[in-house]
C-alpha cells in the first residue's frame, strides 16, 4: 500500500484517536470507488452513516465538495481534499469542537482490490472519550469496509 501524508496536526502520532483498518474485496477497484463516492448511498449499507447531504445536490462525492452527515450520533461538516479515481479519496471534517482526517485507499489487484481505511481524531471529545472512540471507530470502519464489500459485489450503484 501506498503511504501517504496526513495533514498538519493529523498526524497519527499527534492525535489521541486513530484507526486503520483493511480489506480485500473481491471487486475491482472502478467498483469499490464507485459504491464509496456515492456517499448518499452510504446508509445502505453502512448503517453509522445517516442524512448525508453534498453540496450542490449531487448523489458523488468530487474533488473539494463539502458534505454533512450524521457519524457517530453527531452531525459533522466534512469537505474532500484528496480524490484520485479508483485510487484516493480523502476528507477532513469538524463538529462539536473536534476535527477529523478520514481516507481511504484503494489498491487494484486486477479483477480484486485492497482497500485501506485510516481515520485519525482530534479536540476535545476524542480527548476525554479516546478509549471508547478507539474500539468503536475500528469496529465501524470494519463493518464498513465489509459493507462496501458486500455491495461492490452485486454490481455497480
Amino acid at each position: 500500500m501506498v503511504t501517504h501524508a496526513w495533514p498538519d496536526k493529523h498526524q497519527p502520532d499527534q492525535c489521541p484517536v486513530g484507526s486503520f483498518n483493511e480489506l480485500a474485496i473481491a471487486a475491482p477497484a472502478e467498483r469499490v470507488w464507485t459504491w464509496l463516492v456515492h456517499a448518499k448511498r452510504w446508509p445502505e449499507f453502512y448503517g453509522n452513516a445517516k442524512r448525508v447531504e453534498i453540496d450542490g445536490g449531487s448523489d458523488a462525492l468530487t474533488a473539494g465538495v463539502t458534505f454533512r452527515w450524521t457519524t457517530f450520533n453527531l452531525r459533522v461538516t466534512t469537505t474532500v481534499r484528496e480524490f484520485e479515481p479508483a485510487r484516493r479519496l480523502a476528507w477532513f471534517g469538524s463538529g462539536y469542537g473536534s476535527s477529523g482526517y478520514h481516507s481511504w485507499t484503494i489498491e487494484s489487484r486486477g479483477d480484486t482490490c485492497h482497500v485501506v481505511t485510516e481515520e485519525t481524531q482530534r479536540g476535545f471529545l476524542p480527548s476525554v472519550a479516546r478509549l471508547y472512540l478507539r474500539g468503536a471507530l475500528h469496529r465501524q470502519h470494519q463493518r464498513w469496509l465489509e459493507g462496501l464489500a458486500r455491495v461492490a459485489l452485486t454490481g455497480p450503484p
